[in-house]
């Protein structure tokens, strides 16, 4: 089987979908724009990029006619496009069959609400497309505002052999809330570090652990020493993917305190569960739907540091049952999102495709 992913080469998720490709006996390349592309990841998978000629969206119609080249040289049996509002409408336009496509979060829930121009680029890509995915239910409900077609759910699971629990990495006399995201305010940085500090004026042996970079950096470190909590507040900056279980297991509590309905499935979350740490989430896009309300963590209101607060002390002060819930998220992440079970279910998705003999 040949595939052609098309998509940020620079992404962690399609480098991670690519390499099971890969390791699995297929034949396959990513395309990508020039500005996404990635030397690092283009070592391990064979990367071909795209150029950006004109400016803004304008950009994906000169594109095209560079991924119809490329198309006409490597026949692929698949193209796979990632995120409907760009590398999508460009697989759309080259007309090439079969075609998937994968919405990914923003793509459907803000880009087609910021004009009618946007809407009808979702709208053509969906009626172009043979395979639609979705990674969550909710995303894939919210896709169908704009298509009657059926919406395949494959889950981004995580690779239970690299998060895992791993005994040693927690302290005995500390207790660690933290997170591993990109530090922007949509993913809640601000309103976790507002209900650490309220915890901590109760527990002093409380300790902040914030793993991650972003644009925002600066101004939660000054948040931090504002509410007097700097010296028990760790920021580590961006760390390497392979690192990020060891972090995790250095946590006590993990929060993903996200504000928008773009974060679609919620990796974060279940790479905590398959740690064995137990997280707190708010109740945005597919973080209810990955976390089990009381068996593996809670869901919170929104933007509300003092239910998310009061949510990660009812752990900190109960170690029996967040020992229970640690345990119960890594049997669901076994259950429902091994990363193994969850890529073969797309290998199986294209068998089905190509079987349907839909190859142009």
């Amino acid at each position: 089987m040949k595939v052609l992913i098309l998509a940020p080469s620079r992404s962690i998720h399609t480098h991670k979908w690519a390499l099971f490709y890969k390791n699995n006996g297929i034949d396959v390349k990513v395309v990508t724009f020039a500005d996404h592309y990635s030397e690092e990841n283009a070592k391990e998978v064979d990367t071909i990029t795209l150029p950006k000629l004109l400016p803004g969206k304008l950009s994906y119609f000169s594109s095209v006619f560079a991924l119809k080249k490329v198309l006409k040289q490597l026949k692929p049996d698949i193209l796979h496009a990632h995120y409907v509002s760009s590398y999508g409408f460009i697989g759309a336009l080259a007309n090439y069959k079969p075609f998937y496509v994968s919405v990914w979060g923003r793509d459907v829930f803000q880009f087609p609400q910021q004009g009618c121009v946007n809407r009808k680029i979702v709208e053509y890509t969906l009626s172009k497309a043979d395979v639609i995915c979705s990674t969550s239910h909710i995303m894939a409900k919210e896709t169908n505002k704009y298509t009657n077609k059926n919406i395949f759910v494959t889950p981004f699971g995580v690779d239970m052999e690299k998060f895992k629990p791993i005994p040693g990495l927690n302290s005995e006399d500390d207790i660690t809330i933290g997170t591993v995201k990109a530090l922007e305010d949509k993913y809640g940085i601000g309103d976790l570090i507002h209900a650490f500090a309220e915890i901590y004026s109760a527990t002093s042996n409380a300790r902040l652990l914030i793993v991650g970079d972003g644009k925002q950096k600066d101004e939660y470190i000054q948040l931090t020493r504002d509410l007097k909590i700097d010296g028990v507040t760790t920021f580590t900056g961006r760390v390497p993917n392979d690192k990020v279980p060891e972090y995790i297991n250095k946590m006590d509590v993990f929060g993903v305190p996200s504000t928008e309905d773009s974060e679609s499935f919620g990796v974060a979350a279940v790479e905590s569960m398959a740690c064995g740490v137990p997280v707190v989430v708010s109740n945005v896009g597919g973080l209810p739907e990955v976390v089990l309300e009381g068996k593996t963590g809670y869901v919170v209101p929104k933007e509300n540091p003092k239910e998310l607060a009061k949510a990660i002390r009812s752990l900190i002060d109960n170690k029996e049952k967040s020992r229970e819930m640690g345990q119960a998220g890594i049997d669901h992440v076994k259950a429902h999102y091994n990363w193994v079970d969850n890529a073969n279910g797309m290998l199986d998705l294209y068998d089905q495709t190509l079987n349907r003999g839909m190859k142009s």
